[in-house]
């Protein structure tokens, strides 16, 4: 939420973003002041002094500096707002709610931020220890005891929830991780598991100590498995832990009179929230993590800052000395930050100088070869994926992307092998070797290889697309349906659908997707989309319209083709435009076939009736027209049998040629204010030619002609309209 909420503000500008990040930084350094202040009980000089320890802080840099860094820093902001709100002065009911609620918060921007509450419930027994001990030892229960079981209560219980809930967005299990997340987490032996996680621990104490040698990456053999106890390494576990337990000892010692206030704080913020992230609970997907140290060094500096006061105030003589050795301290922190996030200027900068600090790394010779073959550089990609199959030879990832840049069918076959071998579930080593074996030729073997892919990932579109151009005909229309579940916003997959259904002869079916098609194209025209989109579907529509004979339907799609290439500013316009424009068009076309159908001068063959037929409910049986017909004969209208019309009928036929029109002829006779006598054959005068096929025309039938024209007409012109 907090990222689209920046995108919503400033977008991808990433000046917003690192102000953003620097903002909310400051903020965690005002906080890390006042909890000095007021719960560690700091003087003044001495909690600012651990403020802007914090804010120099080195291995802060990959928090700051990076993206996914900020939920680090707002959780320390949520974390010591909780804080605060617990041990407030006049703290009650409604600051204990508060209090967790922030707590709450915490562990929603990450998880190690629900220690609050146990960091809450363990310093407020801390303080009040020597009421608890003295109600024990009087076996009386006081006020302010009770209080604090209240309080124990309300907390445990809420801490429970929450540990619930965050369980229940994992669908209740831990994540799985992998071997080259956490190689030490795998190891079979439970010693060497020990020793490298107390190692790992000590070494993270170390980093905020002396944040010399930072990564963004620590995985994959940056920090080798301890697995004798003879391993130097382990001096410095013993010295870490041997330090850790003095500090202890300390802070128990003093529950009862609260001399040492601020290092019992700060102990308990150094190891409190670190807990989670060391891997002696539960199994964490890294090794190191500098971003996970944020809130752990509130602790560090607080106690750094107590030292310096112990020392300020017990040792006059030494303040030349201190303040020399503070701004020391001071300079270089701000000068490893600043060369810290000159590292982090882009993604190149950041591989090459991680790679000088730890060249054991795989992984990061593995990310730097990927930002090698997005930049063309294909040799040095290849290098460094050598290297880093040299360092972890079961690197299924660096084996299906160097199968992707060698040359040679064979080599590439095996890297993708060797993918599949050390991972099955590797969706792109099958995905690659598919296609391989489609481009080779071996079309059995890429159907095999693409329908695991499909199984592994069902969501994988480019595997239904390639399997769409490989499986037989019959079983197309599976992968084809569900190319169109997975996205139903992509017009191309409506466009495939319907041209399978074209050529299976299903046309209505296939008109439905093409139209679908249109109107999905027709909806993205304001996010950059190809006018070839538009082209295609509305192509492939109309003619399916055309040929199923909706000319109708065929000139509305191209009239609102037209309206939205134009632009118009109202749908109200455009709805206007499309209606005269096709009503313009209908006349037109309607006054050219009937002038041409009743204009005595332009045609040379005799007219029938027919060509002025209105088309309506077509009629199935020819006999019910002939015994419904009436005719005028010599004036008077009577009934004719059906043997002498149908005679009439074949006169008509041999009598002239009768030209027809492009519409289609229905099978029935124009109405009777219409119909008129204009022909000799209507008569009964079979086996006679028409007046107008001799050379010199009769004065009759010139009269007759003349007559019929403009009644005709007029009555055509009112059916129309």
């Amino acid at each position: 939420m907090k990222r689209q909420l920046n995108h919503a503000l400033a977008g991808l500008r990433p000046w917003w973003w690192h102000v953003c990040n620097v903002s909310l930084h400051a903020a965690c350094c005002a906080l890390v002041a006042r909890a000095c202040v007021t719960i560690a009980r700091l003087q003044r000089p001495f909690a600012a002094l651990a403020a802007l320890l914090f804010a120099v802080h080195p291995v802060h840099t990959e928090a700051v500096a990076g993206v996914v860094g900020r939920a680090d820093v707002l959780a320390c902001i949520f974390f010591l707002s909780s804080l605060l709100v617990y041990h407030r002065p006049t703290s009650g009911k409604k600051c204990v709610w508060l209090s967790v609620f922030l707590g709450a918060l915490s562990m929603l921007a990450k998880e190690t931020g629900v220690t609050i509450l146990l960091l809450n419930l363990t310093i407020d027994f801390y303080r009040c220890w020597p009421i608890v001990k003295r109600s024990i030892s009087s076996w009386k229960i006081e006020k302010k005891c009770a209080g604090l079981s209240v309080r124990t209560f309300k907390v445990t219980v809420s801490l429970a929830l929450l540990i619930c809930l965050r369980l229940s967005l994992l669908q209740g299990t831990w994540p799985s991780f992998s071997p080259q997340d956490n190689p030490a987490a795998f190891h079979p032996s439970f010693f060497v598991r020990l020793m490298t996680f107390c190692y790992l621990a000590a070494f993270n104490w170390w980093l905020l100590l002396c944040p010399w040698s930072l990564s963004h990456d620590w995985q994959m053999g940056s920090v080798p498995l301890i697995t004798s106890g003879w391993d130097p390494r382990n001096l410095l576990t013993c010295a870490a832990f041997g330090a850790l337990f003095l500090l202890c000892y300390r802070c128990i010692a003093d529950m009862e009179i609260h001399r040492h206030t601020p290092a019992v704080i700060g102990v308990l913020l150094l190891i409190i929230p670190f807990v989670p992230a060391s891997n002696l609970l539960i199994t964490v997907g890294f090794v190191i993590a500098e971003r996970v140290l944020y809130i752990p060094s509130v602790g560090s500096v607080m106690i750094t800052a107590y030292g310096v006061q112990l020392m300020w105030c017990s040792k006059p003589g030494t303040k030349a000395f201190l303040v020399f050795g503070l701004a020391v301290l001071a300079g270089s922190g701000v000068a490893r930050t600043y060369r810290r996030n000159a590292d982090w200027r882009d993604r190149a900068t950041l591989l090459r100088s991680d790679l000088v600090t730890l060249p054991q790394n795989a992984k990061l010779h593995y990310n730097f070869a990927n930002f090698l073959r997005e930049t063309e550089q294909q040799e040095n990609a290849i290098k460094h994926y050598k290297e880093a199959l040299r360092l972890w030879p079961t690197y299924s990832s660096a084996h299906n992307n160097i199968g992707t840049l060698v040359s040679g069918v064979e080599n590439a076959e095996y890297h993708f092998l060797q993918a599949i071998k050390y991972n099955k579930h590797h969706v792109n080593a099958h995905y690659n070797l598919g296609k391989l074996y489609k481009k080779n030729g071996r079309t059995n073997q890429a159907i095999r290889m693409l329908e695991k892919c499909v199984l592994l990932r069902p969501q994988f579109v480019q595997a239904h697309v390639e399997l769409l151009t490989l499986i037989p005909d019959r079983e197309k229309q599976r992968v084809l349906s569900r190319l169109v579940e997975l996205e139903p916003n992509n017009w191309e997959y409506y466009v495939l659908y319907g041209n399978w259904l074209k050529e299976k002869g299903l046309f209505g079916p296939a008109s439905k997707f093409y139209l679908e098609a249109t109107r999905l194209t027709f909806k993205n025209r304001n996010t950059e989309s190809l006018v070839r989109g538009d082209l295609v579907t509305f192509r492939y529509t109309a003619l399916m319209y055309r040929k199923l004979g909706q000319k109708s339907r065929t000139l509305q799609l191209l009239t609102r083709w037209q309206t939205w290439r134009r632009g118009w500013p109202s749908m109200a316009a455009a709805h206007m435009y499309l209606r005269d424009w096709r009503l313009k068009m209908e006349l037109e076309g309607r006054i050219q076939i009937y002038s041409k159908a009743v204009n005595p001068i332009k045609m040379r063959k005799c007219f029938d009736h027919t060509q002025l037929i209105v088309e309506v409910e077509p009629i199935k049986n020819d006999n019910e027209i002939i015994k419904k017909e009436r005719r005028f004969i010599n004036g008077e209208r009577k009934s004719v049998k059906e043997e002498d019309l149908m005679k009439i009928d074949k006169s008509r036929k041999s009598a002239c040629y009768i030209k027809t029109c492009k519409f289609k002829k229905r099978g029935i006779l124009e109405p009777a204010q219409i119909k008129t006598i204009h022909n000799k054959s209507e008569i009964g005068m079979k086996g006679k030619k028409c007046s107008v096929h001799r050379k010199q025309k009769s004065t009759k039938d010139d009269n007759i002609i003349s007559k019929l024209t403009a009644p005709m007409s007029e009555h055509i012109l009112i059916k129309t309209f």
